[in-house]
């Protein structure tokens, strides 16, 4: 370890070790503090938002399965709401597939894209093939 001199001392004295790095723990950035869980935080949601991308460009279903288990682990579920009312408020209307049955009438056919929900906040909402009653 290099030795400084103190000046007022003449004496040899040795650097302090925490003077640089900080004995908080916390990132310092040309004096900026940033908070360890912001920065965490922050790390998840890009790490999320990998994982969706994946996901929506994984051509193995065991690849699919897995990245979904691991997203359910933290919390984040995919959503696929085929059967179930299409609502403009929770869903992205990709197109439409006719229907001669009127109980089919607005109701979800399939799902293009899968949307995701981190607990109860939506990341993206699906976009799906919404069924339309044909004209008579």
């Amino acid at each position: 370890m290099p030795v400084a001199s103190d000046p007022d001392e003449g004496t040899a004295v040795a650097p302090d070790a925490d003077a640089e790095v900080g004995t908080d723990m916390t990132a310092v950035t040309s004096d900026v503090v940033i908070d360890p869980l912001d920065r965490a935080l922050t790390e998840r949601a890009t790490l999320i938002q990998l994982c969706m991308y994946a996901m929506d460009r994984a051509r193995s279903a065991g690849v699919v399965e897995r990245l979904s288990e691991g997203l359910s682990d933290i919390g984040v579920s995919a959503l696929r709401p085929d059967g179930t009312r299409f609502d403009p408020a929770h869903h992205e209307a990709g197109g439409i597939t006719p229907t001669d049955d009127p109980a089919l009438d607005g109701v979800i056919a399939e799902t293009e894209v899968l949307g995701f929900a981190d607990r109860d906040r939506v990341l993206r909402a699906p976009v799906v093939t919404v069924y339309q009653l044909r004209p008579q």
